[in-house]
């Protein structure tokens, strides 16, 4: 089964020099799946998420743990949502931006990551904000520490990891939107949608998406609402 993950989210993948350290929601429910379908977990790792919808739109992944959006819907066939987490923005120590409403003031620079769905929701809710995008997350940590860029916008979950490598900043309270994570399959296998569902039902039945929260050390997340 290829599982496709990102690093340096802990909604994904987070890594470090030791081998079998890894953690992530995207990871362990990925692994979890494998085994319900007894086949070998081959978990892909991409740098940004871009590339991860990338091979999602190829058909070069099986499954992916993500932020379920309308753009993607187009060509990624979605679960119902397992778990919600909330947006925001990360600042440096010294700032002037103290809330979330400071973001819509003027000559603000706000990175993104390339291709997210923040970069897409950000500019009609804070228009005079220019938008920077940003390949990677450690690249994001180097413009805020060097000033090219004021704040860093995407969810809560990635943004305190963030700011775990990078001293005296802070994740602004409240939040700006959220986004709705879900499994997703490339378009044309619909078959193997109803098994994704049923698997994805099953592990917040039996509390495996709240041990996978747990284990990565996610913040900001909440229960997604579900009929």
């Amino acid at each position: 089964l290829r599982v496709g993950l990102y690093e340096g989210s802990p909604s994904s993948i987070v890594q470090s020099a030791s081998q079998g350290s890894e953690r992530g929601v995207g990871y362990d429910l990925g692994k979890a799946l494998a085994l319900r379908l007894g086949v070998p977990f081959k978990p892909v790792v991409f740098p940004k998420n871009a590339d991860v919808l990338a091979g999602m739109r190829a058909g070069t992944l099986d499954v992916t743990f993500t932020n379920a959006s309308p753009e993607r819907a187009k060509y990624i066939d979605f679960t119902p949502t397992f778990m919600d987490v909330e947006k925001s923005f990360l600042v440096v120590s010294g700032s002037r931006l103290v809330s979330i409403d400071d973001l819509r003031k003027p000559s603000l620079r706000v990175g993104v990551s390339e291709g997210s769905s923040t970069e897409g929701e950000l500019s009609p809710l804070f228009p005079a904000a220019t938008i920077v995008r940003v390949t990677t997350l450690k690249l994001a940590i180097e413009m805020l520490a060097d000033g090219r860029i004021d704040a860093f916008a995407t969810n809560k979950a990635i943004l305190f990891e963030m700011s775990d490598a990078l001293p005296s900043s802070r994740v602004l309270s409240g939040t700006w939107g959220l986004e709705h994570f879900a499994a997703g399959i490339p378009k044309g296998r619909e078959s193997q949608l109803g098994v994704v569902s049923a698997f994805v039902d099953g592990t917040l039945a039996d509390g495996a998406v709240s041990r996978a929260v747990s284990r990565a050390g996610l913040r900001g997340v909440g229960a997604p609402a579900r009929p």
